[in-house]
């Protein structure tokens, strides 16, 4: 029998943090936080005071005084908090797509370097597009081959398909930690152990499980991992992304974007370029201190909460979401992995009407997305979101399907 919603809010030792989120107190049902995560209420007052004293009152001396570290400061607090990763790592700045063409090409460049025999990128077939276009415009660039691995659509890739998949001729593996289709959450530790057994380095997409699922980076010695900030990390529409390159391979690899905040001296305005040390060499140009702003907030929400309890009530948010679909939905399937285990921050729900339903549900203030092929996906950020909300919204999709 499915608990009631109520049952479940009563019990939840995060339910405070629902109140700290702009527009968690409408009627209005968000089932996107894995897309655009809502808007922290005490950002706003962040972003306010930033305008008016840090850039109004500072100016130009806030570059001196803070805002030129503030990429690996803010990469620091995010590896501690969220990452697993030691300080002096991770770095805050740039796209999702520029992290990802940086230190792609950086790694195949020194594999190649190493071995000239590498000459192969494996990336699975349902991998997030961006991911596939850069790895597929690298291979290109650098005369590489694109070895695919053909993957289930609502699951993953395994530890088995990777291992028939590379060998003395891999450069590198690219993998997403959570599918953004499926939500199948990917065996991380394993994955990154059977591409080095290979003798490949492995990059990491986390965009859909940085903050929302516990990463231990440093512990299951990822090479590479670069992740997104506006989804459960909430830093607003385009907030900066983050990159993540493991000490040991920091001297080692050259990014092939060369800007001026990662040379040695940034002032000094030279003919020539020189790297900076340790981490700052991966940045490139010019922080977007802006952007930076707004996930502060939610950082200090994720450590105040903390990943394991983050992730707790993420388990239970999807699996109170597939018991309400199994309950109400008879038509539907689920295109996400029963086992929470191996399932990330969200669920699919696949019908042939599901285009058609996600319009009809926006018009009525219940905002899900949609996936191909026939995917409503349900992305249910834990710190914003109400067991309540979650009856409300599949309530509304087999309205939406009668």
């Amino acid at each position: 029998m499915v608990t009631t919603a109520a049952q479940l809010d009563a019990a939840d030792p995060l339910a405070r943090f629902r109140d700290r989120f702009v527009g968690a107190d409408t009627d209005l049902v968000y089932f996107d936080g894995n897309s655009l995560g809502r808007p922290v209420a005490a950002a706003a007052d962040r972003l306010g005071e930033f305008v008016r004293q840090d850039w109004g009152g500072r100016l130009i001396r806030g570059w001196d005084e803070s805002w030129m570290e503030l990429p690996t400061r803010l990469g620091d607090d995010l590896g501690r908090i969220a990452l697993g990763a030691a300080a002096g790592q991770s770095a805050v700045g740039d796209s999702t797509t520029v992290w990802l063409y940086k230190l792609m090409r950086a790694a195949v460049d020194h594999a190649v370097r190493t071995d000239p025999r590498r000459t192969e990128i494996v990336i699975d077939t349902d991998n997030f597009p961006t991911d596939r276009y850069v790895a597929e415009g690298v291979a290109a660039e650098r005369g590489l081959t694109l070895r695919w691995i053909e993957v289930d659509t609502s699951a993953g890739v395994t530890a088995a398909q990777l291992a028939e998949a590379v060998g003395e001729r891999t450069a590198l593996v690219v993998l997403n930690h959570v599918a953004y289709r499926s939500a199948w959450l990917a065996d991380l530790p394993e994955l990154t152990r059977v591409a080095h057994a290979a003798g490949a380095l492995v990059l990491w997409d986390l965009c859909h499980s940085a903050g929302a699922v516990p990463v231990a980076l440093d512990e299951s010695d990822v090479d590479l991992a670069v992740g997104c900030t506006y989804k459960y990390l909430n830093g607003g529409p385009g907030s900066p992304a983050f990159g993540y390159v493991n000490a040991r391979l920091q001297d080692e690899l050259t990014q092939p974007i060369q800007g001026w905040m990662g040379h040695a001296d940034p002032f000094l305005m030279g003919p020539g370029y020189t790297p900076a040390p340790g981490m700052r060499r991966f940045t490139s140009g010019t922080p977007p201190i802006l952007g930076m702003v707004a996930m502060q907030s939610m950082l200090e929400l994720v450590e105040e909460a903390g990943i394991d309890a983050i992730r707790a009530k993420s388990v239970a948010l999807t699996s109170y979401a597939v018991e309400l679909a199994d309950a109400t939905l008879p038509e539907v399937t689920l295109a996400s992995p029963r086992d929470p285990a191996i399932r990330g921050g969200h669920v699919t729900l696949r019908h042939d009407r599901m285009r058609e339903v996600t319009a009809r549900l926006w018009e009525r203030d219940v905002i899900p997305d949609y996936r191909d092929p026939g995917g409503l996906r349900i992305g249910l950020s834990p710190l914003s979101t109400s067991f309540d909300e979650v009856e409300r919204g599949i309530a509304a999709v087999a309205e939406a399907l009668r």
